[in-house]
């Protein structure tokens, strides 16, 4: 057997879906009332399919940067396609990290037509003319590029500039059931254009103390939008990510967090694994690149969460 062959072996004995190990595997997840001892909560599969339009657009922010953003967005959105939702992503970072993550790479990358950031720029450009379909069915995005790094200086004068996104999500939201918005790591120009098209946010926040300081500031920003641009935004929820079972440092992130924010934070934890690293160099979302996996089994269980919650359709 060659080399190619090889590969293709390896690549579809990690995407076999087990359904026997999956649910074992999402047995021994952990998760917040677990952890905390408190009443364990079941989301069921979502029985019915929702009605097509007027989607539900999410942004995941958090203005610190490696807490799991990206791969909130890509795994969240995959999972949310395998129970029938209609997901659109875009990548609204300058690092294009789930572009890379979706497949995108070398000159692709770097090709700025057809970006969410020409989009932005050419008035005459039609959001629904540059959607582009993942290896998951029912998941499309667009693309992200580095020059979105360049957006606070270009749109200083420009009127309304909070307003650019929502525009141009306008005219697909009725081909949609949901629209995630990766976030760059900060609170500019980009993410309040973010957040004024959103109907709600998700702060991913990574089981370290640091990270629970920059909660309140996010807090606050999504607050001021609120007041200015957007009333009817709300918090959909505070998600633990890069959980780590084993230290009881991760158990007192996660115990402060609920004490500070006790109505707002997930039940559903992604635990840390390297399998999201792997997922992204292969370029597909976990749940494609390792379907049996713990990391797999948290995004669809969140997915059903959110379902649960009314955060998704």
């Amino acid at each position: 057997m060659g080399k190619n062959a090889r590969k293709t072996s390896l690549y579809n004995a990690k995407s076999t879906n087990k359904p026997a190990l999956s649910k074992t595997r999402e047995e021994s997840l952990a998760t917040t009332s677990d952890v905390l001892g408190k009443k364990l909560r079941n989301f069921p599969e979502p029985t019915k399919t929702p009605e097509a339009g007027n989607a539900k657009v999410i942004s995941v922010v958090n203005q610190k940067g490696g807490v799991g953003k990206t791969t909130t967005a890509i795994n969240l959105g995959a999972a949310l396609a395998e129970v029938g939702r209609r997901v659109l992503l875009i990548d609204f970072d300058s690092q294009a990290s789930m572009t890379t993550g979706l497949g995108i790479k070398g000159t692709a990358l770097r090709e700025q037509y057809g970006s969410i950031w020409y989009l932005l720029n050419d008035s005459e450009a039609k959001l629904e003319d540059f959607i582009l379909k993942s290896s998951v069915p029912g998941l499309d995005f667009i693309r992200g590029h580095e020059d979105l790094a360049a957006a606070e200086a270009a749109f200083v004068s420009e009127i309304a500039k909070e307003h650019k996104l929502r525009k141009l999500l306008a005219p697909v939201l009725d081909r949609y059931d949901v629209v995630l918005i990766d976030c760059s790591p900060s609170l500019g120009t980009l993410t309040v254009n973010a957040l004024t098209a959103s109907n709600g946010v998700i702060i991913p926040m990574e089981c370290e103390y640091f990270a629970v300081l920059g909660l309140s500031l996010v807090k606050k920003t999504i607050q001021k939008i609120k007041e200015n641009t957007n009333p009817q935004l709300e918090i959909l929820g505070i998600l633990a990510t890069m959980f780590e079972k084993k230290t009881s440092h991760s158990r007192e992130v996660l115990e402060l967090i609920d004490k500070e924010f006790p109505d707002e934070v997930f039940d559903t934890i992604i635990s840390r694994t390297v399998r999201f690293s792997e997922s992204t160099v292969a370029g597909v979302p976990v749940t494609a690149y390792a379907s049996s996996s713990t990391g797999s089994a948290s995004y669809r269980r969140l997915a059903r969460e959110l379902i649960a919650r009314g955060g998704a359709k």
